[in-house]
C-alpha cells in the first residue's frame, strides 16, 4: 500500500511539467487571487466571472474549479444541486422574484446540453440574456452565501432550495426571511472608457475611410431571389453573447427529404465558412440532432411540420439570412443550393 500512495504522490504535479502547463496553471491561480479579494468586497462572483469570459481573460473550462474553490472551500456557501425534474419557461419571473431576497448572495451554476457551464446571478437582469431555456434532467447547482460576512447555514440552505424550486416551476411565495438581510444587489460598475489621445496636429483633418463595392456572386443573387419569407430585423452582433432563442423553420415540402438535408447542409457549411467561430445548433421535436442526414432517416418529419435551430458562440450575425436560407432549404425551391461543384462551399453570406 505505501507503493501506491507514493505512486500517487509522484503524479500530483505533472501538469506542471511543461512551460506551457505551468504558465496556464500561474494565470489560473492569479485569476483565483484577483477573483477571491474581489468576492470577498460584496462582489458576486457570477458577474466578476462573467465579465473576465467576455473579456477573453479566463476560459471557460477555467469556470467550476473557480466557483469550487472561492465558494465552497474559502467562503463557505451552502450548494444545492439538482438534475431539473421540470423547468420553466419563465426566468424573467424567476429574476423578478429573487431580485428582492436580501438575505443571501446567490450563484447559479447550469450545465447547458450544448454550451457547458453557464454561471449566472439571478438578481442581475442582464444575465437572462446569457440562458436561452432550461433543459429536463440537466444538472443545476444553486450556491448561497454571505461573501466574507458569512451566512447562517440552515438559512443559506433555505435560500437555495427555494430558488431551485423556482427554476423547476413553482410560485414564488412571499417568505419575510428572505427579503429581510444586508445583501440587496448592487449592479456591477462600468468601467471607464479609455481617453482619446490629443491629435499630433490641430486643424488635421482625418481621411475618410474608403468604401469598398460588394460583388453580389451568382450562388447568392440565385438564393436571394427565390427567397420571399418574411424573416425577423437582423441584430447587431452582441459581444458576450452565448446563443440565440431558438428560431422555427417550417417545412413547407411535402416531405423533408434527401434533397432538402443535402441543402441544410450546403447552407450550414457557407454560414460556419464565414463565421467559423459561431455554431449552428438543429432541433426537432426537442431533440438536438448531431447529424442532419437524421431528419431524412426518421422519415417523420413532414408538411407542416417545425425544425428549430439556434446559434452558439460570440459575435452572432447574420441569423436573419440564415433563417430566410433555410426556410427555402426545407421547400420546393431547395434545389437552387444544390448548384455548383459538389465539393464546393456556397457564397451565401
Amino acid at each position: 500500500m505505501e507503493g501506491v500512495g507514493m505512486l500517487v504522490t509522484n503524479y500530483v504535479f505533472e501538469a506542471l511539467g511543461s512551460r506551457e502547463s505551468f504558465n496556464t496553471s500561474v494565470r489560473h491561480v492569479k485569476a483565483t487571487v484577483g477573483l477571491s479579494e474581489r468576492v470577498a468586497g460584496g462582489e458576486n462572483l457570477a458577474d466578476a466571472v462573467n465579465t473576465l469570459l467576455d473579456e477573453k481573460a479566463l476560459s471557460l473550462d477555467e469556470v467550476a474549479p473557480l466557483v469550487s474553490m472561492l465558494l465552497v472551500d474559502k467562503l463557505s456557501y451552502v450548494a444545492v444541486s439538482r438534475n431539473l425534474s421540470t423547468v420553466t419557461t419563465d426566468l424573467k419571473a424567476v429574476h423578478a422574484a429573487v431580485k428582492s431576497w436580501n438575505a443571501a448572495d446567490f450563484v447559479v451554476l447550469y450545465h447547458h446540453p450544448d454550451l457547458g457551464c453557464i454561471l449566472l446571478n439571478p438578481k442581475n437582469e442582464s444575465h437572462l440574456a446569457r440562458l436561452d431555456r432550461l433543459n429536463k434532467y440537466e444538472l443545476i447547482t444553486v450556491y448561497a452565501g454571505g461573501f466574507a460576512k458569512g451566512l447562517d447555514a440552515a438559512l443559506a440552505r433555505k435560500a437555495a432550495l427555494a430558488l431551485v424550486g423556482l427554476y423547476e416551476g413553482d410560485k414564488p411565495k412571499a417568505d419575510a426571511s428572505l427579503g429581510k438581510g444586508p445583501f440587496s444587489y448592487r449592479q456591477p460598475k462600468p468601467k471607464a472608457a479609455p481617453r482619446a489621445e490629443p491629435a499630433k496636429k490641430a486643424g488635421r483633418k482625418a481621411a475618410p475611410a474608403r468604401k469598398g463595392k460588394k460583388k453580389a456572386s451568382a450562388g447568392t443573387a440565385v438564393a436571394e431571389q427565390a427567397v420571399r419569407a418574411p424573416a425577423p430585423a437582423a441584430q447587431a452582433p452582441k459581444m458576450g453573447a452565448r446563443m440565440t432563442p431558438m428560431y422555427a423553420v417550417p417545412v413547407s415540402n411535402e416531405l423533408f427529404h434527401n434533397g432538402n438535408v443535402e441543402a441544410w447542409k450546403r447552407i450550414i457549411e457557407s454560414y460556419k465558412t464565414k463565421h467559423p467561430d459561431l455554431e449552428v445548433l438543429v432541433y426537432y421535436d426537442g431533440e438536438r440532432i448531431t447529424d442532419i442526414n437524421a431528419l431524412f432517416k426518421w422519415g417523420k418529419v413532414k408538411h407542416g411540420s417545425v425544425i428549430q435551430f439556434a446559434v452558439a458562440g460570440e459575435n452572432i450575425c447574420d441569423v436573419a439570412k440564415l433563417q430566410r436560407y433555410l426556410a427555402q432549404g426545407a421547400s420546393k425551391m431547395f434545389e437552387a443550393f444544390l448548384r455548383g461543384p459538389v465539393n464546393s462551399v456556397l457564397p451565401l453570406f
